[in-house]
């Protein structure tokens, strides 16, 4: 399945429920979080749709989150594939391609101490912004407790989740 992205919301609207969902799973593979979206068209407008999504992140749980998670790269690592999830981050990513070598050392050994911590992968949203303001935020966080440090996971997801639908919808 291609589409030629942005789409309507009208088309998105339209689109079979395993092409919608699978299109929604590029911007978060939560799957709660998909079959909630999908079966709650129609929309109408975009601005519906975005309302939508970031209301579905109030009913997200632990194995949502860890689906999700999943399907994110570490910050700073290599993006290999060719899915649709695959090119959103490494297109959110991509001022780390002007890291200098000590914030890229520094990431790597904060992203493995975060998980052995958290035991689960650092999520932020990286666009928008520079390689030092996400490593600094990654040592803050290293201070919060598991409570609100799963408070801060869902509402980066809910940030890139908008993002990407925003760029998928026109």
């Amino acid at each position: 399945m291609t589409h030629d992205l942005p789409i309507t919301a009208a088309a998105f609207d339209a689109l079979p429920a395993d092409e919608a969902a699978a299109l929604l799973r590029a911007c978060c593979a939560a799957p709660g979080w998909v079959q909630r979206v999908t079966e709650g068209r129609p929309y109408l407008t975009r601005d519906a749709v975005l309302e939508a999504s970031d209301a579905g992140f109030d009913q997200l749980d632990a194995s949502d989150v860890a689906d999700a998670l999943a399907d994110h790269p570490r910050i700073g690592g290599q993006v290999d594939d060719s899915s649709d999830s695959a090119s959103f981050s490494r297109a959110e990513q991509a001022s780390m391609d002007d890291a200098d070598e000590q914030v890229r050392r520094d990431l790597l050994a904060g992203n493995a101490d975060y998980e052995a911590r958290f035991d689960r992968v650092f999520l932020i949203r990286a666009a928008g912004r520079q390689p030092q303001e996400i490593l600094t935020e990654l040592l803050r966080r290293m201070g919060n407790d598991e409570h609100a440090e799963v408070t801060e996971v869902a509402e980066q997801l809910r940030q890139i989740t908008h993002l990407r639908l925003e760029a998928m919808l026109r």
